[in-house]
């Protein structure tokens, strides 16, 4: 796995909980040991949103607009695959 396959795996994660923006994923993957610029969060959510795997739309939150960003059905099928091969790969480094 490729370092931004782990980070999509995040984004696609939490995007399937609740829609996401930007700045909540910066601080949510900096509790897991990720330093994410805007420089690099966003260039990332636009390519995935480019992927198909999310979407985007504008909303107004405390007077200022911003990009929320939800998980497509597409999104949902790669996360899914993407948590299979996960387990598969820590079951056999972890000798499960």
């Amino acid at each position: 796995m490729k370092y931004r396959d782990f980070l999509t795996l995040h984004i696609l994660h939490h995007a399937s909980e609740e829609p996401v923006t930007g700045s909540f994923l910066m601080r949510e993957l900096e509790k897991h040991g990720y330093s994410i610029s805007p420089g690099t969060i966003y260039p990332l959510l636009h390519s995935l949103e480019g992927e198909g795997l999310l979407k985007s739309h504008w909303e107004v939150r405390d007077g200022r607009r911003v990009r929320v960003y939800e998980i497509t059905e597409n999104g949902r099928e790669i996360l899914e695959e993407g948590k299979k091969k996960l387990k598969e790969l820590c079951l056999e480094l972890l000798g499960e």
